[in-house]
């Protein structure tokens, strides 16, 4: 992954941070390396996530998987980081797999009724996914598809990974069924785990090269150093925390390639969760171009100057002509591919935003692949851990997420929650027909 911040700077964008500024800043990146790279020798909670790389075994997961290695779908049920990472790793790739890679990572029962209706599943198979084995929305979930399978006489236990902690319900289940299990990493939060088991079991099924997606994250690794100047995560993180101080208090992800739009889906939950505390923060917003650029371009060029877009330039991309035309007006597409006019599009909403002097970046791949998708993945995951440094926040907690989890808990009768109680004590004014 490289990172363009030129168009970030304080001569091209308002806001925007002064090159003095950034040598300023570089001097907190170097205190932040280094509070990083103890967190990592140690294996410190959090920031073990930057070890994965080196950690992951693809061979273990492999092994855990080859069961339903001949699935024609994969239904990874799972919530949050226990699916967004997958998802975007299958959805990148997708293209290039037979298998139907399927997240059931909301509770609506329409929409997971019409998934379980659709698919043959006497060829599916099940990743359930969630750390603690408690997860609400994520039992409920499995409850639902294992019934599924049960009714259509699949024997689910012959169908079914799992892929959770030493401890718990899930554990539980794995050892009285005998079920195939993959361990949830110690030390990595759920939105740090793409590069485990929790988001490459499905890559794995999908048959995708795990080898060098971790290559990938691990050349990304090695770019960590003391300097923004030599990293573009840091580069990355550290530009986007100066523009939040200056009042770019929104960060739109807008990835230039249909294959990378969940990877937008996994950056909202890692930018917001992460960063998310004592009133600090930019809020995600999720785009794609081309789409998103014939509407929220309007307001990101011409609306508040309180927003870094972020590019995301997928470089090289298979690519087809446009036919000729005898419409005079469009004639000139007839001498272009759909890849040079997305090319095309994409330059001109970057040059149109510097026009307007709102500040931009672009994070470039060299095309969508594992090795790519990989280093992006780890990058970004590093210049959050970065920029959590210079916002002095506990990166790696959610108290936030647990409160409302606690809620739903206790009004579902799962316990004593004082959390539940504050739920009937809202406040309404309603306006009825």
């Amino acid at each position: 992954m490289n990172v363009d911040i030129g168009n970030a700077l304080a001569s091209v964008a308002s806001p925007g941070v002064s090159r003095e500024s950034l040598e300023r800043l570089d001097e907190q990146v170097a205190d932040a390396h280094d509070r990083i790279e103890r967190g990592m020798d140690a294996h410190e909670h959090g920031y073990e996530a930057l070890n994965l790389p080196v950690r992951t075994d693809p061979d273990e997961i492999r092994t855990a998987v080859e069961p339903v290695a001949d699935a024609d779908a994969l239904i990874t049920v799972g919530i949050g980081g226990s699916a967004l990472g997958a998802a975007t790793i299958t959805d990148a790739l997708a293209d290039e797999s037979d298998t139907e890679a399927v997240y059931l990572d909301n509770v609506d029962p329409e929409w997971v009724s019409s998934h379980l209706e659709r698919l043959d599943l006497e060829n599916a198979a099940v990743n359930v996914v969630s750390r603690s084995g408690t997860t609400a929305e994520t039992l409920a979930n499995f409850l639902v598809v294992r019934e599924a399978f049960e009714d259509a006489d699949v024997d689910w236990t012959e169908r079914t990974i799992v892929t959770t902690g030493e401890s718990g319900p899930l554990r539980d289940l794995s050892d009285r069924h005998n079920l195939p299990s993959l361990k949830v990493p110690d030390g990595v939060p759920g939105r740090f785990s793409a590069l485990s088991a929790v988001g490459m079991v499905a890559a794995e099924v999908c048959g995708h090269d795990l080898d060098a997606l971790l290559a990938g994250a691990a050349a990304e690794r090695e770019t960590l150093s003391g300097s923004l100047f030599d990293c573009p995560a840091y580069a990355y993180g550290a530009v986007s925390y100066a523009l939040d101080q200056r009042g770019a208090g929104i960060n739109a992800m807008v990835p230039y390639a249909e294959s990378l739009e969940t990877s937008a889906e996994w950056f909202a939950q890692l930018w917001a969760e992460s960063l998310g505390k004592d009133d600090l923060g930019q809020t995600p917003v999720r785009a794609l171009g081309v789409t998103d650029q014939h509407s929220q371009l309007q307001l990101y060029r011409a609306g508040p100057r309180d927003k870094l877009v972020t590019f995301v330039s997928p470089g090289e991309t298979d690519d087809r002509p446009i036919p000729d035309t005898d419409v005079d007006d469009l004639a000139y597409l007839g001498d272009a591919t759909l890849g040079e006019l997305l090319e095309a599009e994409f330059e001109a909403t970057e040059a149109s935003l510097a026009a307007a002097g709102r500040p931009n970046v672009r994070l470039e791949l060299e095309r969508v692949d594992e090795y790519e998708l990989g280093g992006l993945l780890y990058g970004l995951e590093a210049a959050c851990v970065l920029a959590g440094e210079l916002y002095a926040v506990n990166t790696f907690e959610q108290p936030a997420v647990e409160w409302a989890k606690k809620a739903t808990r206790g009004l579902l009768g799962g316990g004593e929650f004082e959390e539940a109680e504050a739920v009937a004590e809202k406040t309404e004014l309603r306006i009825e027909r």
